[in-house]
């Protein structure tokens, strides 16, 4: 007797769970699965025995039990969990994010994420350079999620075990972050066709006198030096040091006043600010464009593009590459070249200043 899915699978799990499901809980034989899946039945049985094998994780399997009972209706009352394992298609956004942020986390080194027996709740806890430790609450449906997508893994299974995270789940981490990435750029810049109708949205709404809507910088939650950061080397050392991201945040820094003495310079009559504030905020402005300007000639042709592009408007490597023309992978070889001259070029205009002072 075969049983029908209640509701269809959520996406996110692997296509090996889902013939494993399909043949234990729904009664589908493993010819029935190989001729739908048009592979031989040989591939299905070892999809199979390789699920079951991996029953004795606990996560994974509270992640199978979990989907059966909310998908196959095998057994009766509410589920135990609640998202991610929500099949509706705008949790796949949701959960990419969930995901996302905690995979980020396991990505530092030292970082595990501990599961107690019988607790609903998993943390991550890793080691800082400020702090002795630092905590993030994960809730188990989401555990049980990245353990079935083999994101992360345990060695030794026992009442306190020991997550790590696994290469595949660095290669999700890094193609999720790109994909957030795009979506991001794509919202903030868009088509040609949605680009006019909101062009002229904002000119009628600000002739009627209403507040222009700010046009959003931050794509993602944190910078692409930020994400380098994250990296480490062959030595074990980290890709970029604390001192490359501050000089990259230096000239950051006086990009965005640099920006906003262009906007006082054309606008200052929206702004209700006397005329010596704003005379005083004009000068630091010419002061901090001058710094840019001088920290990006410093750098050169080559290093100045990478640089304004990650550094002062946020642009992610991926895209960075494409528009440059680079070849994949090398902006972050090429950025961290030209933080070193940046930095270089930062402490000899401190050393300077102490001379002179």
């Amino acid at each position: 007797m075969h049983k029908q899915p209640v509701s269809p699978l959520p996406s996110w799990v692997p296509e090996e769970a889902c013939r494993y499901l399909d043949h234990t809980e729904a009664g589908q034989s493993i010819r029935q699965l190989a001729r739908s899946a048009g592979c031989h039945p040989s591939t299905v049985l070892r999809q199979v025995r390789r699920i079951e094998t991996r029953r004795d994780d606990p996560l994974v399997d509270g992640a199978l039990h979990s989907l059966a009972a909310s998908h196959y209706g095998i057994l009766e009352g509410p589920m135990r969990y609640d998202a991610p394992l929500d099949p509706m298609p705008n949790r796949a956004l949701a959960f990419e994010q969930d995901a996302t942020k905690v995979l980020r986390d396991l990505c530092h080194r030292g970082a595990v994420l501990a599961v107690a027996d019988g607790m609903e709740k998993a943390v991550v806890v890793r080691e800082t350079e400020l702090d002795a430790a630092r905590k993030t609450v994960v809730t188990r449906s989401l555990a049980e999620a990245l353990a079935l997508r083999d994101w992360i893994s345990c060695a030794n299974l026992g009442r306190l075990s020991r997550y790590h995270i696994t290469s595949s789940g660095r290669s999700a981490v890094s193609s999720m972050m790109a994909a957030a990435e795009n979506r991001a750029r794509t919202a903030a810049v868009g088509g040609f066709s949605e680009a006019q109708p909101q062009f002229a949205s904002q000119r009628s709404m600000n002739s009627r006198g209403s507040h222009k809507p700010r046009r959003v910088r931050y794509g993602l939650a944190e910078s692409p030096l930020e994400s380098l950061a994250r990296l480490y080397d062959r030595d074990g050392k980290p890709f970029l040091s604390a001192g490359l991201v501050s000089a990259g945040e230096r000239l950051r820094e006086d990009f965005e006043l640099a920006q906003i003495g262009d906007h006082l310079a054309l606008n200052q009559n929206q702004f209700s600010v006397e005329q010596c504030g704003a005379t005083l905020l004009s000068s630091s402005a010419t002061v901090a464009k001058k710094r840019a300007t001088a920290a990006l000639n410093q750098l050169g042709a080559g290093l100045s593009d990478i640089a304004l592009r990650c550094c002062c408007h946020l642009e992610g490597l991926e895209a960075a590459e494409r528009q440059l023309g680079w070849s994949a992978r090398s902006g972050k070889v090429v950025l961290r070249i030209a933080l070193l001259q940046l930095k270089s070029h930062y402490d000899a205009l401190s050393g300077s200043d102490n001379l002179i002072g």
